[in-house]
């Protein structure tokens, strides 16, 4: 360590919170806590040049859910932890805006669109569709998804949709350097390319080692979702999403965010293009990677869907292609715990980013 006097006293004395992760809910605990405790020193690690998980490398959407993955949680979930899951997603977009303004994140409310490429599928989620708006009656006061026509003209898909009114895009990439930007201003430190190796816990602090520096800190907060087991026992697997982005198109009709076979796909417009991504069920086990990347198998499925179903009789080229890591378990519920004395932990967004992430921050931030 080749550091002086002066930066180990002003970057490494007396952190009263350290938080490592700058992704949405580690930039949103740090605000928090300043808010809180505005004398405070808070220090955020990040591993990466860039937030590295999923926070901007998502498809940027503002949702809660779409019909067909409602109806699966209830296999695995009580109605009140669905209605649960589905509020704190719908509260946490509120709050996301509230905090940045709709304008600064090119918020848009296009409209949520379910597609089904098998019709028995599509009648089997339709039957349940009265019974999900119910459930839903007491946060949203009116039915949630709706049938709708093949307006798009989408090919090899059931010629109806399900639509939600509710559901929202936003830029990810604004996002995050908005809350960059508030969290500068707020005089709080980040230092980047800084991995956290191993933390101890004495009995006031935490010693935390890093790649590059060892300090302590009064108190650590792991907001790292996807990468969480690196550093914590708990019930939390990386799930690497691969996304592709097409050059812009000329006349592009297509306007919403799209869900297609139970939200394993998903796709958008931004900018002219089409921003598509998923693919993870054809091979779980080796989507279960903190290695980013790209596969032949998941790729050459989101093209062939792009020329057969999203854009038919349509020319376009792929322009860029990159992966992001979420973080699951077998519950869909976040973890926001306690761990010890001195080490909390936000983790588990279980792909609902975007529409957690701030309230995840806040709850991780009160439990200080």
């Amino acid at each position: 360590m080749n550091y002086s006097y002066w930066e180990i006293k002003e970057w490494f004395h007396n952190v009263d919170f350290t938080i490592v992760g700058s992704g949405i809910v580690g930039l949103n605990c740090a605000l928090r806590l300043q808010k809180k405790h505005p004398k405070a020193k808070i220090l955020i690690l990040e591993k990466g040049m860039l937030p590295q998980g999923a926070s901007s490398k998502n498809a940027g959407f503002a949702c809660f859910g779409s019909l067909s993955e409602l109806i699966d949680d209830l296999k695995t979930h009580t109605e009140e932890e669905v209605l649960n899951l589905v509020n704190k997603r719908w509260e946490g977009l509120q709050l996301l805006r509230k905090t940045l303004g709709d304008k600064n994140i090119d918020y848009q409310e296009n409209k949520g669109y379910e597609l089904f490429l098998d019709t028995n599928f599509y009648d089997e989620c339709l039957g349940e569709r009265k019974k999900i708006n119910t459930l839903l009656k007491p946060i949203f006061k009116t039915e949630v998804f709706k049938e709708d026509d093949n307006f798009f003209k989408f090919e090899k898909i059931h010629q109806g949709y399900i639509t939600n009114q509710f559901e929202g895009q936003i830029d990810t990439g604004k996002m995050i350097g908005e809350l960059l930007l508030k969290v500068q201003k707020a005089g709080i430190r980040i230092l980047n390319n800084t991995s956290v190796e191993d933390f101890t816990e004495n009995t006031n602090s935490v010693l935390v080692k890093t790649n590059r520096v060892t300090f302590k800190t009064n108190k650590l907060c792991i907001a790292t979702n996807g990468f969480a087991n690196q550093l914590l026992k708990e019930n939390v697997l990386p799930a690497r999403a691969q996304v592709l982005i097409t050059k812009p198109i000329d006349n592009l009709h297509i306007k919403g965010t799209f869900h297609l076979d139970k939200g394993y796909y998903y796709f958008r417009n931004i900018d002219n293009r089409i921003l598509f991504g998923g693919g993870r069920n054809l091979d779980f086990k080796t989507e279960e990677t903190s290695e980013f990347g790209q596969t032949l198998l998941v790729q050459n499925k989101l093209e062939e869907l792009l020329k057969t179903t999203i854009l038919p009789n349509t020319n376009f080229e792929i322009d860029h292609r990159w992966s992001g890591i979420m973080g699951v378990g077998n519950q869909k519920k976040a973890i926001v715990k306690q761990l010890s004395n001195n080490v909390f932990c936000g983790v588990r967004l279980g792909g609902m980013g975007v529409a957690i992430g701030s309230l995840v921050g806040k709850e991780l931030a009160d439990l200080l």
